[in-house]
């Protein structure tokens, strides 16, 4: 019974930690950019290809 009294005294403390703060990633360059849009136009025309030999089925 005096280890239940122990642990809910001190079950609140561990409610009120303080929380994590995350730090905030960097910004995305120009070259970032710039490759993400090449990798999604050359992903559409993949799907397009991948559509166009399926549908000719």
């Amino acid at each position: 019974m005096k280890a239940l009294i122990l642990l809910l005294t001190l079950l609140p403390g561990a409610a009120l930690a303080q929380a994590v703060e995350l730090p905030a990633p960097p910004p995305y360059s120009s070259g970032d950019q710039f490759w993400f849009a090449v990798a999604s136009v050359a992903m559409v025309v993949m799907l397009a290809a991948v559509h166009w030999l399926v549908r000719r089925r």
